[in-house]
């Protein structure tokens, strides 16, 4: 499956929607372990399974306290609120669907989240007018199959990382490295799969 084995979560992704109401996500770890959270039922909206996250947080380290965060495609918001939920100092959550972003925004409040900053805004331009070098950990979740838009994000989001940051990418392809210009001088430090879900933790060759 992986070089890093997936531990499976006792917790579900996702409850099913019924009559259009809200999906609901739980976080896995940190100070709001188990806190449900409320998910649009919206089309393209897919929450990052609950196996996948906790593969993701083994990989990364439970406590990110005091890292700087960007959920670049925010949706579901859950590994944006995973990140908070262990220590992050600041989350930066970008999503440009108003409805989404309006669950985010009674999500954070719910947990009253100071430590995050929602963005109603198109990624993409957002993303451009960050400061570089700023972000230790981004979270890079576009919608499946729209691979014009998957090169564009790690355009903009390669110069964002620190020195000695991380990039996840979540996708519903293997991703190709040597392919791709924008990720010259990086290297999978972990990669997995699940289903149709492909995830791979990306960190500069000479960090690893």
């Amino acid at each position: 499956m992986s070089r890093s084995s997936a531990t499976r979560s006792v917790l579900p992704s996702h409850t099913p929607s019924r009559g259009g109401k809200p999906h609901t996500i739980r976080i896995i770890g940190g100070d709001w372990k188990r806190t449900p959270l409320p998910v649009l039922d919206l089309e393209g909206l897919r929450p990052t399974p609950d196996r996948v996250r906790e593969t993701l947080f083994n990989w990364l380290g439970q406590d990110l306290s005091g890292q700087h965060c960007f959920d670049m495609f925010a949706g579901s918001g859950a590994l944006g609120f995973e990140a908070a939920s262990r220590g992050a100092a600041r989350v930066v959550m970008a999503e440009k669907s108003g409805k989404a972003a309006a669950q985010l925004r009674a999500n954070q409040a719910k947990l009253g989240a100071r430590n995050i900053e929602i963005a109603e805004a198109d990624a993409l331009r957002l993303a451009s007018g960050l400061t570089p070098g700023s972000f230790d950990v981004i979270f890079l979740d576009p919608p499946f199959g729209d691979e014009a838009l998957l090169l564009r994000a790690l355009e903009v989001c390669v110069p964002l990382a620190a020195p000695d940051g991380a990039i996840y990418v979540e996708c519903g392809e293997p991703l190709d490295i040597a392919a791709i210009d924008a990720l010259a001088g990086w290297t999978f430090a972990r990669d997995g799969n699940a289903g149709a879900v492909r995830y791979h933790l990306l960190r500069r060759q000479n960090e690893e």
